[in-house]
């Protein structure tokens, strides 16, 4: 390990302990407080500002607001340390702040009179706010704030800088004042998957941040917005608050959104759900009839279509024979008994022996036909794609875009990914299942048969833990996946998997950590996912094998989810 590094290590854990008895929220400003720092948006290029070493310069992108922020680079020796003197009044509270970018970026002050303090934020690739307060001595009339990086690290970035309090009188940029609450909140749409929003401009506002039962959800800059990924038939509450460099306004008044029934048969999918695969093969595992599947399971997976000579084209055959000669008009019957009682039946494509080759737009026209004929035959309500050797994103987005188009929007469209295929958006699986959002019902990755895999905090993680869930489902929630589209994919019994069996309390305890923050292990995600949508298990069959303790335990808890 280099000398950098092992400094970078030791300031990072001395930053956050003292960061655990810092005061970082951003107060309420008086109607008497200015902004006191000068040129603090960086327009005028770096007037009022010393950057060490010539590490600073301005530039036009990206910039937070204006038309120029601060980059600053720091080397091997040089922190990349830009300060400027601001006037202050004495005994004096002061709030500074600052948006950042880029590499690990430091904000601070000196000269208080009392403590001086800071704050510190790792490598974003997005504008970040730092905040901290400050209280000047009895004989001070001015300090020193800064921004820096780290030795050797990357360059970052820094906007709109502001010094809260009272007038110091040494010259200042006017300031903002925390917008209040926006009014006028209302749903201006809604499909079976989304709500649209609208409200009323705030003035000094520069953002709005979009809340749904109480979870960030999305930020934008105008004064309407679309929440998508929902489920159908589904009351949900919203709220907005405004922002800009001086804070976050209070949230708005609350409104209710309720997305549309789907057109399918049956009632719509539930909030928070429970995937099973059924075995259409007798391979130990307890054999079912399709209406022995358990009332917990909400959506099947018959396993598996097959494949046929013409490229890309699927079938499905009935195992007669294997179960124990139940026949094509009872299971057909038992679809509809399925569908009656609100649950969903899917054809899954694929497994670990599915041969099924989506790869160019010749096989992806038709999967598509032949998918959606094995639908109408059926009367399947859609299609899971389970193809464990790889895929194309491109030609399966194509074929999925089809099918939908064919089927109208009650289609339901599931994954199961291995743990490899989601470790980065510029995975295949990863992409396709972006590329169909607005189409995806939920991707239950499979969390077994795994070697270790990094989680989204760059850490490795071994399966059959918590930790090994909630990290590596936190790759999906915070890589554009919307909770509702996110499931956890867990053997039933020890016998359903080859490796990765965990007990129904661990999926319990990484269920509540992703939707409330409770039950963690050492991997403490960035937020809470409370519209998370559930758990699936491979397989009903071997639930049953196992005296249905998977389903009896897991089924209740993620339908008593928030």
């Amino acid at each position: 390990m280099s000398p950098h590094r092992r400094s970078l290590r030791f300031w990072s854990g001395a930053v956050t302990a003292a960061l655990a008895l810092t005061v970082t929220t951003v107060g309420q400003a008086s109607a008497a407080d200015v902004s006191n720092a000068r040129n603090a948006g960086f327009e005028s290029g770096l007037s009022d500002w010393t950057c060490s070493a010539g590490s600073g310069t301005t530039v036009s992108s990206p910039v937070r607001t204006g038309a120029a922020a601060l980059q600053a680079t720091p080397s091997g020796q040089d922190n990349a340390r830009c300060a400027q003197s601001v006037r202050v009044k004495p005994n004096s509270t002061y709030t500074l702040g600052a948006w950042v970018r880029g590499g690990y970026a430091y904000l601070g002050v000196t000269g208080t009179g009392t403590t001086d303090v800071s704050t510190w934020t790792p490598d974003s690739s997005s504008w970040k706010q730092l905040s901290t307060t400050f209280t000047t001595g009895s004989s001070t009339t001015s300090v020193t704030v800064y921004t820096h990086g780290w030795y050797g690290q990357s360059a970052y970035y820094a906007d709109d800088v502001s010094v809260f309090g009272p007038d110091g009188g040494g010259g200042t940029d006017p300031g903002p004042t925390i917008p209040s609450a926006p009014a006028g909140l209302n749903v201006s749409g809604t499909t079976s998957s989304s709500v649209s929003l609208a409200w009323n401009a705030v003035s000094g506002a520069t953002g709005y941040t979009v809340y749904r039962d109480g979870t960030k959800v999305t930020a934008v800059s105008g004064t309407s917005a679309t929440v998508t990924g929902l489920a159908a038939s589904t009351s949900y509450s919203f709220q907005v608050t405004a922002t800009n460099g001086a804070g976050e306004s209070p949230k708005s008044a609350a409104v209710t959104g309720t997305t549309n029934k789907p057109n399918g048969p049956g009632p719509a999918l539930p909030k928070h759900a429970v995937t099973g695969y059924w075995q259409n093969f007798d391979n130990g595992a307890t054999v079912q009839k399709l209406a022995d599947v358990q009332a917990q399971y909400d959506i099947i997976a018959v396993a598996f279509a097959d494949a046929t000579s013409t490229p890309g084209a699927v079938t499905f055959n009935l195992d007669s024979a294997g179960l124990g000669g139940y026949t094509v008009d009872q299971f057909k019957a038992d679809i509809r008994a399925k569908q009656a009682a609100g649950k969903k039946v899917i054809v899954s494509v694929g497994g670990e022996r599915g041969t099924v080759a989506v790869n160019d737009a010749a096989s992806a026209t038709n999967f598509a036909n032949s998918v959606y004929s094995v639908m109408q035959t059926y009367g399947f309500d859609g299609v899971d794609i389970d193809l464990e050797n790889g895929l194309n994103a491109t030609y399966m987005t194509q074929a999925l875009r089809s099918l939908s188009a064919k089927a109208g929007s009650s289609l339901i469209i599931t994954m199961a990914p291995q743990t490899i295929d989601m470790q980065s958006t510029s995975n295949s699986y990863f992409q396709t299942a972006l590329n169909i959002k607005d189409i995806l019902t939920v991707v239950n990755m499979q969390y077994y048969n795994s070697g270790s895999m990094l989680g989204c905090d760059g850490k490795v993680y071994s399966q059959g833990s918590v930790d090994f869930l909630t990290a590596l489902a936190c790759i999906q929630l915070e890589g554009g996946l919307a909770p509702s589209q996110v499931g956890l994919g867990l053997p039933a019994s020890t016998r359903g998997a080859g490796s990765g069996y965990v007990s129904p309390t661990v999926v319990n305890n990484a269920l509540d950590c992703l939707t409330k923050g409770t039950g963690c292990g050492s991997f403490k995600p960035p937020r809470t996912y409370p519209g998370l949508r559930g758990a699936m298990t491979w397989s009903t069959n071997w639930d049953a094998t196992a005296g249905n303790a998977w389903s009896n335990a897991v089924g209740p808890h993620v339908h008593g989810l928030p």
